[in-house]
């Protein structure tokens, strides 16, 4: 067995235990963690593809999209942010191990510099003369122009929906309106009331 193979399945077991880890665990930053994980062994496996631009992709997109997920998720519960900060020392042991893993599978790419060897079949990169990344923006914005452009929206209705959901209206909201702050009127304001005066001999 090559050490190509062996760094693919130990990054495919890795994924795969970690995905399973996001959907078992119940605190939410580990989830969190356990996902930044599935998404960094993910882009390993691209690397091991020679797909160079889906894997730093992958690390740049949705690894920092994954603080926005969990910028959401504490927007969506409520949650206090003083007692996540006073619980820090509870997730530093989970992300500790998540750090380690990333470390070693870096180190484990840097290695295979060593062990390269060509993939099975005919790379169309290759073929063509040309980069990874090159050929995969010529193919994307030529031959699957209109399938980009569909996730495009589809990825802009998810934004708008998103929003929509989170979006709260308050019962009483303290808002001022310039409009009718304009158009006040004294009579509106201020009531004049006319009454007797009274002395001190008429109250006895």
């Amino acid at each position: 067995m090559s050490y190509p193979l062996i760094a693919f399945y130990a990054f495919a077991a890795v994924a795969v235990c970690s995905a399973l880890a996001v959907v078992s665990v119940r605190n939410p930053v580990h989830a969190v963690l356990f996902l930044i994980l599935t998404f960094f062994s993910s882009a390993c496996l691209w690397l091991l593809a020679q797909a160079e631009f889906l894997g730093i992709a992958l690390v740049l997109v949705y690894v920092g999209a994954v603080m926005v997920l969990f910028l959401f998720v504490v927007m969506m519960l409520d949650i206090k942010f003083a007692p996540l900060r006073e619980g820090f020392a509870r997730y530093l042991p989970v992300g500790i191990v998540v750090g380690i893993v990333m470390a070693l599978e870096m180190i484990v790419l840097i290695g295979l510099a060593r062990f390269e060897q060509p993939l099975s079949g005919a790379d169309p990169a290759l073929a063509a003369g040309m980069s990874n990344t090159e050929w995969l923006g010529k193919a994307m914005f030529t031959d699957y122009l209109y399938p980009f452009e569909i996730a495009a929206v589809v990825l802009t209705v998810a934004i708008v929906g998103a929003i929509a959901i989170t979006l709260r209206r308050q019962v009483n909201p303290k808002a001022q309106d310039p409009a009718r702050q304009v158009q006040v009127r004294r009579e509106d304001r201020v009531r004049i009331i006319k009454m007797k005066a009274e002395t001190q001999e008429s109250r006895q």
